[in-house]
């Protein structure tokens, strides 16, 4: 499947949750999410990520989930795919062994809405500020560049303060750490 998003920092939550509101949509209870990230051995920070293979571990209300995501067009519309693994710690060893390398932990606390085939996602994550993410998965054939288009209309529809960014999480991270 192609997962697409857009991201935003955010600076007055509060605007987005009336916003939200006026639609009828109200943020859900907040989830914790711990991820380690993985990059392959021969990628580092700095070259492009466009057809290049990640991998992600995260552990949310005791369950472990195991995603890999390849960009496409750009670091926000990736092939994805995903399964539940009964094991974090082994799983860890298996993405190790397989060619991969730990990057960075991202943890955040996630609250969640949905809308017409979205799923908007406000996330405070540990040492990289407050975020609006907007998903959507893709029919086959929908264009991930269109598609992040009107989903960045919708975001600016919301009428409060939002910068955007290209960037991912693991990316906003590794830079606020180093």
């Amino acid at each position: 499947m192609q997962e697409i998003e857009v991201k935003y920092r955010l600076r007055d939550l509060p605007a987005l949750e009336q916003s939200l509101a006026e639609r009828g949509l109200v943020l859900s209870a907040p989830i914790t999410q711990d991820d380690q990230a993985y990059a392959r051995v021969d990628w580092s920070y700095g070259q492009s990520k466009i057809g290049v293979p990640f991998a992600r571990l995260r552990t949310q209300d005791g369950r472990h989930l195991f995603t890999v995501k390849t960009p496409l067009v750009n670091e926000l519309a990736c092939l994805e795919h995903e399964s539940e693994v009964a094991d974090r710690d082994q799983m860890h060893q298996a993405i190790i062994q397989m060619g991969f390398r730990p990057t960075v932990r991202i943890v955040k606390t996630r609250r969640t809405a949905q809308m017409a085939g979205m799923e908007l996602c406000v996330d405070e994550v540990e040492h990289a500020g407050l975020f609006l993410e907007i998903e959507k998965v893709l029919d086959a054939g929908e264009s991930g560049a269109v598609a992040q288009e009107r989903l960045d209309a919708f975001a600016r529809s919301l009428g409060v303060e939002l910068e955007r960014t290209a960037d991912t999480y693991d990316s906003l991270v590794r830079a606020a750490l180093v």
